[in-house]
């Protein structure tokens, strides 16, 4: 017997805590949440075997799955991500990193700084994608192989269940049903918005500080179009 199960790539400040507190609603105890290890070669092993070692549950979400979708016998595995303006999604992650309760490096990095300063750092910082292209290169990291980050995360577009727009939360909450109404016949959307931020960081982004977030975004940028463009067509 076939079991369905929705996994959710929660993309930090992309609406996910919205989407995991409707799955949440819809599921309960049956809605679960694990994080892993990111090596270079990605972790879609151990999200494998959480899946296969979870079997009353239903809906899986996670911010650090990296690599090709699992592929699981005997299990339909239905997938959603949701995107964001990138800029926006920057902004976002400083307010909520600047007022966040915790001990992290970007926490204190953000706590430290002015947005500029958060920003530049990160930039700076060897490795680091929360300022740079930061959806693009988890989209990439489901197409492994040949091609440009930018050509395999719009790729990847095309392998996920469900492609979900923070600026359509509704629409992605409509798709998001007809996805799981199969199995799910009884889910409810809702159009929560849980640990949304309500301000913005204080004065506009100067131009300068626009022009290199602009830069350094541009393949988010593009592969952004592209969800929007899909999404446009599926309506």
């Amino acid at each position: 017997m076939t079991r369905t199960v929705l996994l959710h790539y929660h993309l930090f400040k992309n609406a996910g805590t919205s989407v995991d507190q409707v799955l949440k609603q819809n599921f309960g105890s049956r809605w679960v949440t694990a994080e892993f290890p990111t090596p270079p070669q990605g972790n879609t092993p151990a999200v494998a075997e959480w899946i296969r070692g979870m079997p009353e549950a239903v809906a899986f979400s996670t911010h650090t799955a990296l690599g090709p979708i699992p592929r699981i016998a005997g299990v339909n595995l239905i997938t959603v991500m949701l995107l964001r303006d990138p800029l926006d999604r920057i902004r976002s992650a400083y307010r909520f990193e600047r007022t966040q309760q915790a001990e992290t490096w970007g926490a204190q990095l953000a706590k430290a700084h002015d947005f500029r300063g958060y920003v530049t750092t990160r930039l700076g910082r060897a490795g680091d994608r929360q300022c740079r292209n930061f959806q693009t290169h988890r989209l990439a990291s489901l197409m492994p192989g040949e091609g440009s980050e930018r050509d395999r995360a719009i790729a990847a577009l095309g392998q996920l269940g469900v492609v979900g727009l923070v600026e359509d939360f509704k629409g992605t909450m409509r798709r998001l049903t007809q996805a799981l109404r199969q199995d799910f016949p009884d889910f409810t959307p809702s159009t929560v918005r849980a640990n949304a931020a309500r301000k913005r960081p204080s004065g506009p982004i100067g131009p300068r500080l626009r022009a290199l977030l602009e830069e350094a975004n541009a393949e988010d940028r593009i592969v952004l179009q592209a969800a929007r463009d899909m999404v446009s067509e599926l309506s």
